[in-house]
């Protein structure tokens, strides 16, 4: 399956592009998003700590415009936004 982060607010210092996306196994939890989403950091950013902490310090929002818990399941195609906090927060 795939699933697109759509990059919000400080969050988008990730990538030159609005969103980021990802293959994941099925039934992956937004909990291993973010682990998905630190990798990429890791790879991409040179482990920036800062961005990671703006990732463990951010809400997931579904194709609803529900939050979400790190343990909701992505369970089909999917496009989920990260939040991160606004004014340091």
């Amino acid at each position: 399956m795939k699933v697109k982060i759509e990059l919000f607010g400080a969050s988008r210092d990730f990538s030159s592009h609005d969103s980021l996306e990802f293959d994941i196994d099925n039934n992956s939890t937004v909990k291993d998003i973010k682990s998905k989403i630190i990798d990429y950091l890791d790879n991409h950013c040179g482990g920036n700590e800062k961005f990671k902490k703006i990732v463990n310090s951010s809400v997931f929002c579904s194709d609803k415009n529900n939050i979400i818990s790190d343990n909701y399941k992505i369970t089909k195609n999917q496009k989920i936004a990260i939040i991160p906090p606004i004014g340091g927060g």
